[in-house]
């Protein structure tokens, strides 16, 4: 019988590198600050805009689930693993250029839930968008940490 979704935690300590080859990377987000109660990050609206020049709302999305999701996989600590199961967003203003701020603080940090309110402001702190994220809390599969060859001839 076939195991599948061998998911490795990743070393937490630089949180750019760990970021860099994925779609957080692509759109720019920075990590500033993060603990499992506040994390802190930044992402420019050049490149992440839908046709009118506004900062796509899919983009706001990504930003609050990356700083969501650092601050649960925080809370939930190295033996454990975090998966988003639901996000929602309200996009209060449009921005069309500079850098927008989200700031996830923890609303609640439980054993098997971790759910973050994640508010995003424009370069004059304005509130683009309030978004909230609730990721679930397992344990890590066993033995995922060798490297994805071995996770493969696992999975096989």
């Amino acid at each position: 019988m076939a195991v599948a979704n061998f998911v490795e935690q990743p070393d937490w300590s630089d949180l750019d590198l760990v970021h860099a080859e994925t779609l957080v990377g692509l759109m720019g987000i920075k990590i500033i600050a993060a603990s499992p109660k506040r994390v802190v990050g930044t992402m420019p609206v050049a490149g992440n805009t839908q046709p009118y020049g506004l900062m796509h709302g899919g983009a706001s999305c990504v930003l609050a689930e990356t700083l969501g999701s650092v601050g649960a996989a925080l809370h939930a600590g190295e033996s454990r693993i975090t998966v988003g199961i639901e996000i929602s967003a309200t996009h209060h203003r449009a921005v069309s250029a500079g850098l927008v701020t989200g700031v996830a603080t923890q609303v609640h940090g439980g054993r098997t839930l971790a759910t973050y309110e994640i508010v995003i402001t424009d370069d004059r702190d304005r509130r683009v968008c309030t978004a909230r994220l609730s990721c679930l809390v397992r344990d890590a599969v066993p033995g995922a940490r060798g490297s994805a060859a071995q996770r493969a001839d696992a999975a096989t």
